[in-house]
């Protein structure tokens, strides 16, 4: 007897103080507060988040130090000026190409 008073009174307390936390009212109104603000910062990314969500397109297939290498460099503020000295020894290479010859050459000689 003294068992089943002793749950029942456990069950009593645990339910009323469920009833006390429960508040409708605020979750839907914090619910809608944050809807609008979560959806602002989607919209507009930051050119560095850009920036990081093209890395991580160019980075699949990769894994471990070697994504960890690439997206070191992809992120690098000097990644231009690179792009830039690649193209300079690209188009040194391709001279004398032209046409189509020119363009798949460009092409494989950037990708590197």
């Amino acid at each position: 007897m003294r068992h089943t008073l002793s749950i029942a009174a456990l069950g009593f307390a645990l339910v009323s103080g469920m009833a006390f936390a429960a508040d409708p009212v605020k979750p839907a109104a914090a619910a809608a507060a944050a809807a609008p603000a979560a959806s602002a910062p989607a919209a507009e990314k930051t050119p560095q988040q850009n920036k990081m969500a093209t890395c991580n397109k160019e980075a699949e297939g990769k894994k471990g130090d070697e994504r960890k290498a690439f997206m070191k460099d992809c992120l690098s503020a000097n990644k231009q000026e690179k792009q830039q000295n690649k193209m300079k020894t690209c188009n040194a290479e391709a001279a004398g190409k032209k046409g189509d010859e020119r363009k798949a050459f460009m092409s494989e000689c950037l990708k590197k």
